[in-house]
């Protein structure tokens, strides 16, 4: 493999950012370009939810510290719009096309919409996930509404309803399972965090939807109509709905990508449609979809801060290095979430399990840690209010320990009962997910396309 002269990264965000860096460390002296839709500097999004929102932190505020300097040619505000992989260009939105020896692929994901049938371009109609998001967002939290509709109470719908109760606003929020954080961390755990909502003043609606966002004669939102038939009044709503890849500019590509992510081995090389690691093409970040050895059979994805830093950096080694060299991308997943006064904070993934148990203090309490099990494996734990036991438990599960772990914790129950976690039945326990393989074919034959994965792959967390 030779040195590559020329290495565009498009996606010009955490990881983006932090792969550049790495390259540079790992001794990358030739051009360097990275491409973004967005018109300003890498940011950092956590604050978004939580800082901004409740008027600490102003967006401009939110810039990622650069650790040196990259000397790299940026191409921001121009989002790219196809990939050639035979001539090893990419296309951008303006007409311009950049050519590459590598290619890292980092353009994260975005807010799932609201469908403008049912109100989505009504103004007061809001989603977060990009600093214009949050400064739009704040604008209209800031005038005052009478009330906040959020739509989703996973985290960042959680974060935004805790902020705005901060800043003493009236707030509804829908969530279509029985408890918040219900396919994040389950029911068990939801149930606690349904306390803090309610202990907070927020008006939750467990197991109901939003039919439809009505509007006034000008076009600004007004209320919204239940699946229960209930009206409520609103002037400003937060869609909390989840995320879709940034990956419609690889169609057509030949990457095995779509609205989930794109699919990368170990090594955070990208896979074709069939299932062959292209040499020079890497991804990284919340886009990336890739196979973790604690979970085999499955592909995760991650949207972890965590996660974008510790891929951009494999995947800026195994650029600069020969294929004997690679490393394996195979960090144990970690997020966490600050809100109602509440930090919570997690490591592994709780989202495969089958059983949950409370090993330190109670679920009636805002402090206590949650081991999760599957198939008598431990696979994860979440802490609340009590982030620093949680190394232990990352080593456990790491070596694979048995569940429910042998922990004798003081603030511990006498006897550990192991209950249901209470996934809702789309996420619990997911069945594997097809990692794309080349097919064996007759000589001179090309190889026989994958059967398509049939069940998703695991998506987990927030930042």
């Amino acid at each position: 493999m030779n040195a590559p002269e020329r290495i565009v990264v498009v996606g010009a965000s955490l990881a983006g950012l932090r792969a550049a860096e790495a390259l540079r460390d790992e001794g990358f002296t030739g051009e360097l370009t990275l491409i973004g839709d967005e018109p300003h500097p890498p940011y950092d999004r956590p604050p978004l939810s939580k800082a901004v929102l409740s008027g600490w932190l102003p967006t401009d505020r939110t810039l990622l510290p650069r650790v040196r300097d990259i000397a790299a040619r940026w191409l921001l505000g121009t989002p790219a719009t196809g990939l050639d992989l035979r001539e090893r260009r990419v296309m951008l939105a303006d007409g311009r096309q950049v050519d590459y020896d590598r290619l890292l692929i980092a353009t994260g994901t975005r807010a799932r919409p609201w469908p403008e049938r049912q109100g989505g371009t009504l103004h007061g109609v809001h989603t977060l996930r990009t600093r214009d998001d949050a400064d739009r967002l704040r604008a209209a939290l800031a005038a005052g509404p009478e009330r906040v509709l959020v739509v989703g109470a996973g985290f960042t719908g959680g974060e935004v309803a805790s902020s705005c109760r901060d800043l003493g606003l009236d707030v509804t929020v829908t969530q279509r399972s029985k408890t918040p954080l219900a396919s994040a961390l389950g029911g068990v755990v939801g149930a606690a965090a349904a306390r803090w909502y309610r202990d907070a003043g927020v008006d939750l609606r467990l197991h109901t939807t939003v039919h439809a966002l009505e509007g006034d004669a000008h076009g600004r939102l007004r209320r919204a109509v239940l699946s229960d038939g209930t009206v409520v009044p609103a002037e400003v709503a937060v869609v909390a709905a989840g995320a879709l890849a940034n990956t419609e500019w690889l169609a057509g590509s030949g990457l095995a990508a779509d609205a989930r992510g794109v699919v990368c081995d170990e090594a955070c090389r990208a896979l074709t449609d069939d299932g062959t690691p292209m040499p020079d093409v890497f991804v990284a970040g919340d886009v990336a979809r890739w196979p973790h050895p604690l979970h085999p059979g499955q592909l995760l994805r991650l949207d972890h801060w965590d996660n974008a830093v510790a891929q951009a950096r494999t995947a800026a080694h195994n650029m600069t290095h020969e294929p004997g060299d690679h490393r394996s991308h195979q960090p144990l997943p970690a997020f966490w979430s600050n809100q109602f006064q509440v930090n919570l904070k997690c490591v592994g993934l709780p989202a495969v399990a089958d059983q949950v148990v409370v090993t330190q203090g109670a679920l009636d309490q805002r402090r206590f840690v949650a081991a999760y099990g599957r198939r008598g494996r431990l696979v994860a734990a979440v802490a609340v209010d009590s982030p620093r036991v949680l190394d232990g438990y990352a080593a456990l599960i790491e070596a694979r320990a048995p569940f429910p772990p042998a922990l004798n914790a003081t603030d511990g129950p006498d006897c550990l009962r192991p209950v249901d976690a209470q996934f809702p039945r789309s996420t619990a326990a997911p069945q594997p997910t097809a990692v794309p393989q080349p097919a064996a074919s007759a000589p001179g034959q090309p190889p026989t396309p994958p059967t398509p994965p049939t069940s998703p792959s695991v998506l987990a967390g927030h930042q």
